[in-house]
C-alpha cells in the first residue's frame, strides 16, 4: 500500500503578482522550485494564509532570483499582492520508503529570497 504525504513546501512566501489573462498555473522563482524539488508543471496545492483559500494548480518556473510568486489565470482571483502563501507538493510512498522520510521545507523572507532549506523533522519541537 502506498500513502500520500507532504513531499515539499515553500513556506510563507509573498504573492508578487496576479495575471488573470495568463492560461493558468502559478509562476514560482526557479531557484525556489529547485530547492524544494518541485518540477516544472508539477501539481501543487496552494494555501493562501490571508483568506483561507486552498486550490490545486501546477508550477511553472519564473526567472531565477526574481522573487516572483504569481497566480495566473482563474487562480489570480484567489489572492492579492502581498498575501502570504504556502505552496506544497505531495508524493506517494511505500512503507519501506517512509522509514527515512522527512519533507523538505523551503523558508523565504518577505521578498521571497531563499533563507534556508530544512527537513521538516528538524523544525519540530521535541517534547
Amino acid at each position: 500500500m502506498q500513502r500520500t504525504l507532504l513531499l515539499a513546501k515553500i513556506h510563507n512566501c509573498t504573492l508578487t503578482g496576479a495575471n488573470i489573462n495568463y492560461v493558468g498555473s502559478i509562476s514560482i522563482d526557479e531557484i525556489l522550485l529547485e530547492k524544494a524539488g518541485i518540477l516544472p508543471y508539477e501539481q501543487v496545492q496552494v494555501v493562501n494564509s490571508a483568506n483561507g483559500q486552498r486550490f490545486i494548480t501546477y508550477a511553472i518556473p519564473a526567472p531565477a532570483h526574481s522573487g516572483v510568486i504569481e497566480l495566473n489565470g482563474g487562480a489570480a482571483r484567489l489572492g492579492i499582492i502581498g498575501d502570504r502563501l504556502i505552496i506544497m507538493t505531495y508524493g506517494q510512498f511505500t512503507p519501506e520508503e517512509l522509514k527515512n522520510y522527512s519533507p523538505t521545507v523551503v523558508i523565504v523572507d518577505e521578498k521571497n529570497r531563499l533563507l534556508e532549506v530544512r527537513r521538516y523533522d528538524d523544525l519540530l519541537v521535541k517534547v
